[in-house]
């Protein structure tokens, strides 16, 4: 059994797998100040809830994008696990060719993503992860990573328009019953999200030109499925991209041993 890790700016996601089916997935809050002792017991109570003996647990692979708290995870899995984990990008490397300028300035979580989407979807793709910020991540129809888009996460974007504009309160960020607002609270959301489906729209169309071909678009991340219900811009939203990535990606280690 595996417990994959996926350390994000705004959340941490761990998925339980037994060989290469996911039984289980929990998050908590990315802290940069969380102890060890914090995480191993948050982790163990996770197990005893869903009945899981921590005994069966072989592994632990680990993706992240936060030094900061690598150390704290780490020493969580070995005082309260009983194993050592193994990192992504520093115990070995996804296998993956990388056609960034610089190869070592993509984040784990990308590659990860990548490697996923290839595998379970061919080439040819674009995945749109939703997280702290939104990755649009292109792989050619060889299976090559070839660079992508960063744009700002839909949560930043509230967040900075509340710190900055004193009487904008933060809302939830949901669909509105209509464009628009007849209050304050409405039309924030009539904002954010309408807003950022064109932008997602105008990105994807623009790397559909750029590469001279309709790759297939693959939706992930927190609020891809509130996105994903206001355009046929996704063939696929797939919520356990980046955890069925490091499953696979964890196969494919023990295959080659």
């Amino acid at each position: 059994m595996l417990l994959a890790v996926d350390i994000g700016n705004t959340n941490m996601e761990f998925g339980i797998f037994e060989r290469n089916q996911l039984k289980a997935s929990f998050r908590l809050a990315t802290h940069h100040d969380v102890t060890s002792d914090e995480l191993g017991l948050s982790i163990r109570q996770f197990f005893l809830i869903h009945g899981i003996d921590l005994s069966t647990l072989e592994d632990v692979l680990i993706s992240s994008v936060v030094p900061q708290v690598i150390y704290s995870v780490k020493n969580a899995m070995r005082k309260y696990l009983g194993i050592e984990p193994m990192i992504v990008q520093e115990n070995f490397n996804i296998n993956i060719v990388n056609r960034y300028d610089n190869p070592a300035e993509v984040g784990a979580d990308r590659l990860v993503n990548a490697y996923a989407g290839f595998k379970k979807y061919g080439g040819g793709i674009v995945v749109v992860d939703f997280g702290t910020a939104t990755n649009f991540d292109v792989i050619d129809r060889d299976g090559a990573y070839l660079g992508g888009v960063l744009y700002p996460g839909v949560k930043i974007s509230m967040d900075a328009l509340a710190q900055k504009a004193s009487k904008l309160p933060k809302v939830e960020i949901e669909t509105p019953k209509k464009v628009i607002g007849t209050n304050t609270i409405m039309s924030l959301q009539a904002g954010i999200v309408y807003g950022y489906t064109g932008v997602v729209i105008h990105i994807i169309e623009m790397l559909q030109k750029e590469l001279g071909y309709r790759p297939k678009v693959i939706a992930t991340g927190g609020l891809a499925r509130v996105i994903g219900k206001q355009t046929d811009a996704f063939d696929v939203i797939d919520r356990s991209l980046t955890l069925d990535g490091l499953c696979m990606i964890y196969q494919d280690y023990k295959t080659s041993k």
